[in-house]
């Protein structure tokens, strides 16, 4: 567990070390200056750019108000996550442990920004802060719900880490168990015995049942017939 959540860590710090690079500091008497607002810059020309925008809401821009009940959803999620980490800590599945790890990272990445932020930079009081994204990757145009859409939503290393995340939780979470194999669990039931044992706890006298083959080919003899021919000779 302590490598993931230090992988978890570790995808926190890059994202939060992105963030500032765009929005720079002032802190401990060194200051960078960052990027504006709004601010575009290509890094492969018009496929892939940083530009800097702020949004008070989730991954990608998306916006449904109430910060604080935002940002406290957040902590109880990251928390939640710790409890799932450690839960599944003895499942040997891989997979599902690195998917829950990402999301962590990237939860508690966002979460900084939104708790943090307005007080850092002096904007806004606590769990009122701006998540700051700048990844900005040109697509196809497309039309959504009649939304066209020429850009993809511009996001961060925290919404990339949550994105990827789900997805793999999707590909290594565990599907409902087949039914245990005999030699495991309960024995397999005889018909035979379970039709017996019906009968006798219902008051109705056990079925007789056919014997093996004997060498000859001809049946064994019923129990019942072999017990009424043994009395039939005593008499």
């Amino acid at each position: 567990m302590r490598k993931l959540l230090t992988f978890s860590a570790l995808l926190m710090v890059l994202d939060q070390i992105t963030k500032l690079a765009v929005k720079g500091f002032d802190l401990f008497g060194i200051r960078y200056q960052g990027m504006q607002l709004y601010e575009s810059r290509q890094v492969l020309g018009d496929f892939l750019r940083w530009t800097f925008v702020e949004n008070p809401g989730m991954a990608f821009g998306l916006n449904f108000g109430m910060p604080v009940i935002l940002g406290t959803f957040s902590i109880g999620a990251a928390v939640f996550l710790i409890y799932l980490l450690k839960r599944t800590e003895s499942s040997g599945n891989t997979g599902l442990r690195i998917a829950l790890a990402m999301i962590l990272g990237g939860a508690v990445g966002n979460l900084i920004d939104r708790v943090f932020y307005g007080v850092f930079y002096g904007y806004a009081p606590l769990f009122y802060g701006k998540v700051v994204d700048f990844v900005d990757i040109n697509i196809p145009d497309i039309s959504i719900f009649g939304t066209e859409l020429h850009r993809f939503y511009i996001f961060n290393i925290a919404d990339a880490a949550v994105s990827v995340g789900v997805v793999l939780l999707l590909i290594f979470y565990p599907s409902r168990k087949a039914a245990p194999a005999h030699g495991g669990g309960e024995p397999p039931v005889d018909g035979n015995r379970a039709v017996a044992s019906v009968g006798t706890e219902e008051g109705i006298p056990p079925v007789a049942t056919p014997g093996p083959l004997p060498d000859d080919g001809e049946p064994a003899p019923l129990a019942a017939d072999a017990q009424a021919s043994t009395s039939g000779d005593e008499l």
